[in-house]
């Protein structure tokens, strides 16, 4: 029996062995890889945002130079008197005289604009330790006229102030000046008004003189240089977004730094408007990749929009 089987072995052979090739079917996919090269459109509104930045921080150093500039304490607290509630001034002082005494039963006479040309007036006196003081008026520019009773003589000192408006969430704004009535030889080397030879009721009149820059609060404008710092601040910030931008490629750092930008430029409407225009370019940047394919790096512009 063994032997049959052997013979029936030694019948059968083999199949003949191929040689093997190693197969490859290519599916036509391809590695896409972010590029994190920055595209020429990015560096330049880069350097539109550092530009803007700057104008920010001069805008900044303007509020912190409120002796000079384009825009003055007085001015920007008048806007903002423009829009504040009525009869939400507060404003108090003190009377002295030119030897700095206070002045006991002066008259204060305070006028203000109620409403365009509409005017209203109140009168009080000053207590013994020469106080004065007003509630519920409307912020904004007034008059002030201090009378003294001297022997025969009425002499009164007329001011211009500007009462400062409610700040941030306070619901009133405070305003507190002193004032310094000149000894009666002043008042008799002014002339008499309304061309008079004599008289009994002696004025100086500071009005006129204080019509570009009133009196106010010295509280006001540490306010307002405040602001100033916070200006520039924003602006430095802002550039230092757009130098970590250019560092790493990002579009959404850069985009950071134009809302900074925006933030910095205060009052300008117009350069405001420039920071808005350049966050908006940031959305208009084509993303760059790199495929690769077949061993070979290929950059793509894919728009973002």
């Amino acid at each position: 029996m063994g032997e049959e089987v052997e013979e029936v072995w030694e019948g059968i052979e083999g199949l003949p062995e191929t040689d093997s090739a190693v197969m490859f079917a290519s599916s036509g996919a391809a590695f896409i890889i972010p590029d994190t090269s920055l595209h020429p459109i990015t560096k330049s509104i880069a350097i539109f945002v550092i530009f803007i930045a700057a104008s920010g921080f001069l805008n900044g150093l303007d509020y912190v130079s409120p002796d000079s500039g384009l825009v003055q304490p007085d001015e920007f607290v008048y806007q903002l008197a423009q829009t504040a509630p009525p009869d939400s001034a507060m404003f108090d002082g003190m009377v002295y005289d030119h030897l700095g005494e206070p002045i006991e039963g002066a008259e204060i006479k305070l006028e203000w604009e109620e409403r365009k040309g509409w005017y209203n007036s109140s009168v009080t006196y000053t207590d013994a330790n020469g106080s004065f003081s007003y509630e519920h008026i409307k912020p904004g520019l007034a008059r002030i006229d201090i009378s003294v009773e001297r022997g025969n003589y009425t002499d009164t000192l007329v001011e211009r102030l500007l009462l400062s408006p409610p700040a941030l969430i306070e619901p009133y704004g405070f305003t507190r000046l002193d004032f310094n009535v000149p000894s009666s030889d002043v008042f008799a080397d002014e002339p008499c008004p309304f061309e008079q030879e004599t008289c009994t009721k002696r004025l100086i009149d500071r009005n006129e003189e204080q019509r570009e820059n009133p009196r106010m609060d010295p509280s006001a404008a540490g306010i307002y240089i405040m602001i100033g710092f916070a200006f520039m601040g924003v602006s430095i910030i802002s550039v230092g977004f757009v130098v970590w931008a250019l560092k790493t490629g990002s579009v959404a750092i850069l985009r950071m730094g134009t809302m900074f930008a925006f933030f910095g430029m205060g009052h300008y409407y117009a350069a405001c408007i420039l920071g808005l225009t350049a966050f908006l370019l940031t959305f208009a940047i084509p993303k760059r990749k790199k495929i690769l394919q077949d061993g070979v790096v290929e950059a793509n512009l894919q728009s973002s929009l």
